[in-house]
């Protein structure tokens, strides 16, 4: 089972050993203790919640990674504030989706005594991040192509995999009812989404680099027509291939 599903009040883990054997049939154990098939629904939850948060930790690594000095030796003082700001962001998150994964890897009618779960402070924090992110930011007048420097273009990444996780909450919610996750987990795993997005651009303003909007068909230089000549081009290319 994912890392997730062992979080929890710390004195609640202990493990001397990573390998158990008690999986090898493709069932595990919830955080109660029940056994469970590695195929339901609630632990595409926790995987889901496991993954993403091994993204932000790929993130932190890329944001520590940008170089906070010019060519000539000079500081990036932007940089530098980028780094204090997302790093700092990002690892309290990483703590907050191991809360949920201790949440959710679980029954919600026998969740153990000392988990504690997320409460709307952490709701209120995230918006009141995006709020500060977006005074600096002009507004939208295209879509955002996913792109940009390492750990903006891994930030997208993270925000679509946090969709699939509100995905995976509501196929869960659908499977086992309404009372099956907590209101609240949906609205936060909402937020988080939109606050990704908002990070990644706010760390592209604050580098000074331009977004890639998304340009409909007929605004981009490359026609329908053209985009047939080089299908065509392929394909004649192929059967010249096939002939040698």
């Amino acid at each position: 089972m994912g890392s997730c599903s062992l979080a929890g009040v710390r004195t609640m883990v202990k493990i001397n050993r990573v390998y158990t054997g008690g999986g090898d049939a493709g069932q595990t154990s919830l955080v109660d203790g029940s056994r469970v098939s590695k195929s339901i629904q609630r632990l595409q939850v926790v995987g889901a919640l496991d993954e993403l948060n091994s993204l932000l930790g790929v993130i932190v690594m890329e944001v520590e990674r940008l170089p906070d000095t010019h060519q000539d030796g000079g500081p990036r003082q932007t940089v530098r504030q980028v780094k204090e700001v997302a790093t700092s962001a990002l690892g309290r998150l990483q703590h907050e989706l191991f809360d949920l994964g201790a949440e959710l890897a679980c029954p919600p009618d026998n969740i153990p005594e000392g988990i504690v779960m997320l409460g709307a402070a952490a709701s209120e924090r995230l918006v009141g991040e995006m709020d500060a992110w977006l005074e600096e930011l002009e507004p939208l007048t295209s879509f955002i192509l996913p792109s940009g420097e390492a750990p903006v273009a891994w930030l997208q990444v993270g925000r679509a995999v946090t969709r699939r996780l509100e995905r995976n909450l509501v196929g869960l919610c659908s499977d086992e009812g309404d009372g099956a996750v907590r209101p609240y987990v949906l609205s936060y795993v909402n937020r988080l989404s939109d606050w990704l997005f908002v990070l990644a651009r706010w760390i592209t303003h604050r580098l000074g680099n331009t977004e890639v909007l998304w340009r409909p068909i007929g605004e981009r230089g490359d026609s329908e027509e053209a985009g047939i000549r080089r299908q065509q081009m392929h394909g004649n290319l192929d059967g010249a291939i096939d002939d040698l």
